[in-house]
């Protein structure tokens, strides 16, 4: 895609009627965003606000029509890379995208138009077992429709994050590649958190679970889970490991919950233990 990338660096027009088609297009809002990523990256917030607005506009649109995950990815990517860009830190850009996806979350931006109550109406018209169980709940005290919007927030929430750090690695990755062939794998394989930054996600994550927040106590790990991505990638690349060992690490990543749970485990021990410098250090 790096052809494609050169072309809407030709100039602000090119990447804004880019942005625009992409936003327009269903599915494609992760390469709007990705388009106002890397131009923001590139020349800075204020030159790339044509190219944002071009993105966020047609996102609107989407919003208005109940889905508000193009918007809201827009908006966040394009905060990650000015984070990204002002400090060159990836792992400020993903605590600062955790805590705003969260705040989203708990303002109920994900919710859909009239709440939960109407899907969750639907839902048990539809089937029996789930009215029974939703039932059952009610039973124990459990407000069923504030769970309800709870997991639909929340799980759109990580969706939107997640997004939002794939397109602002795809748009690091198109930088690179232009300016600085090689600088985003480098980047990317040294990204690990320093001990305060995992300080202040072991916070963010107690204080949700204390003050009631799951959503932010849910998403304050996505950083540590970039992380440890991160770490699997770095160790491979220093090893010489085959391609392929990603492609396992990836499908293990994607289709089985230990996984996740190992690679936050070797993310949390990295940060204490920096298992790429000592590996670097024997090879």
């Amino acid at each position: 895609m790096l052809p494609i990338a050169r072309w809407l660096m030709r100039g602000t027009p090119y990447a804004t009627g880019a942005a625009v088609l992409a936003a327009v297009v269903p599915w494609l809002f992760w390469l709007s965003a990705a388009i106002a990523a890397l131009v923001t990256l590139r020349r800075g917030l204020a030159p790339a606000i044509p190219v944002i607005l071009g993105a966020a506009l047609p996102s609107g649109w989407w919003w208005v029509q109940g889905d508000a995950i193009p918007l809201a990815t827009v908006l966040l990517v394009t905060l990650m890379a000015v984070v990204l860009r002002s400090r060159m830190s990836w792992s400020e850009a993903l605590i600062v995208g955790a805590l705003v996806a969260a705040g989203m979350v708990h303002l109920g931006v994900f919710l859909p138009p009239g709440g939960a109550g109407p899907l969750l109406e639907q839902v048990r018209q539809s089937s029996p077992e789930v009215d029974r169980m939703l039932q059952e709940l009610a039973g124990q005290g459990v407000a069923a429709e504030q769970l309800a919007a709870l997991l639909i927030g929340g799980i759109t929430g990580l969706i939107v994050l997640l997004a939002s750090v794939v397109c602002l690695a795809l748009a690091r990755s198109w930088q690179a590649g232009l300016y600085n062939p090689g600088g985003f794998r480098e980047e990317f394989h040294a990204l690990r958190l320093a001990p305060k930054e995992l300080s202040i996600l072991v916070v963010l994550g107690v204080v949700g679970m204390v003050l009631g927040l799951p959503a932010l106590a849910m998403l304050a790990w996505v950083p540590l889970l970039v992380a440890g991505i991160a770490l699997v990638h770095g160790v491979i690349g220093l090893k010489g490991m085959n391609g392929l060992w990603l492609v396992a690490f990836y499908v293990l990543l994607v289709t089985t919950w230990p996984m996740i749970l190992i690679v936050l485990l070797l993310a949390f021990m990295d940060t204490l233990a920096n298992f790429r410098a000592r590996l670097a250090r024997s090879n």
